[in-house]
């Protein structure tokens, strides 16, 4: 991924840091005079449905400025120009939903152009993920759902390498969240990144999901490491803060994802039961390892 849009550049210009000096207290943030500093192992993001609507796309940038985040998650291309104000990366673009996926051909015309779309918006940008999914099962066995998928996949992954932008297919559980959804498990996502056969093609590892569909999440991102471009968090059960009420252990997660070399981005996907901004300030700070 490009680190031509850092913190750390903005930090290292006085007109950045004067720009920060005057965000004062935005939606419950803390008084910081400049970028909270990191230690840069990890890019930090936050997905930003999980967050109140007052959280506008102007407030929202201004806390991430000020919790020194690198970019915020699942936006559309109406979010860029406030990210562009504020220096930060729209890390991941929105497309096409969820259970209406790549797996089904009468999916494609309109899963294929909201990707193609999302791809050159992002490039133009200068972003670097757009998201995708399988959709749900339906009825249809997991070969025929992969064998579509890459099918669907071949035919604008050209676009992706040309714009130098990743397409990440998500892995969501099927057993509380997302049911009948068809990349529920990393193996079978695994098995389509390997079919699809393009460095622009890559997995969503959300690290909530796979605890409750499959466990073994430091092993799974050991083996898997070369298949993965972006991590989503969240705390199991409930889908809430990642503190030490729920089961994950995240600074050894984090440990393991920075070990295999990861250069992309890991993204806050919690919705918060206290202060929002607290919430999320704890967060990064757990996983800023």
């Amino acid at each position: 991924m490009s680190n031509d849009i850092t913190r750390r550049n903005m930090i290292k210009t006085v007109a950045g840091a004067a720009a920060v000096a005057a965000l004062g207290n935005v939606a419950g943030a803390e008084e910081s005079p400049q970028p909270r500093p990191r230690h840069g192992n990890i890019h930090h993001s936050a997905c930003q449905w999980c967050y109140p609507k007052d959280w506008t796309p102007e407030i929202f940038c201004q806390n991430a400025v000020k919790l020194g985040m690198y970019g915020i998650d699942l936006v559309g291309p109406d979010w860029f120009p406030t990210l562009k104000k504020y220096n930060l990366v729209g890390t991941m673009t929105t497309t096409h939903s969820i259970p209406k996926g790549l797996n089904r051909k009468e999916n494609w015309d309109e899963c294929l152009g909201k990707i193609r779309a999302a791809i050159e918006a992002t490039s133009d940008a200068g972003f670097p993920n757009v998201i995708c999914f399988s959709g749900n099962r339906d009825g249809m066995d997991d070969e025929e759902g992969l064998k579509n998928c890459a099918a669907a996949l071949k035919r604008v992954v050209g676009l992706a390498e040309e714009k130098k932008v990743t397409i990440c297919m998500e892995l969501l559980n099927s057993k509380v969240n997302h049911k009948d959804y068809m990349c529920d498990r990393t193996p079978w996502g695994a098995k389509l990144v390997d079919t699809v056969g393009s460095e622009r093609f890559k997995l969503l590892y959300d690290i909530y999901h796979m605890q409750i569909d499959e466990g073994d999440v430091i092993a799974t991102i050991r083996k898997h490491k070369d298949r993965f471009a972006h991590y989503h968090t969240g705390g199991v059960p409930g889908r809430n803060e990642i503190d030490g009420e729920q089961e994950l252990h995240y600074p050894a997660i984090m440990r393991a994802i920075v070990a295999t070399g990861f250069k992309g981005v890991v993204a806050q996907e919690f919705i918060p039961k206290r202060d929002p901004f607290k919430s999320l300030s704890e967060a990064i700070d757990i996983c800023d390892v």
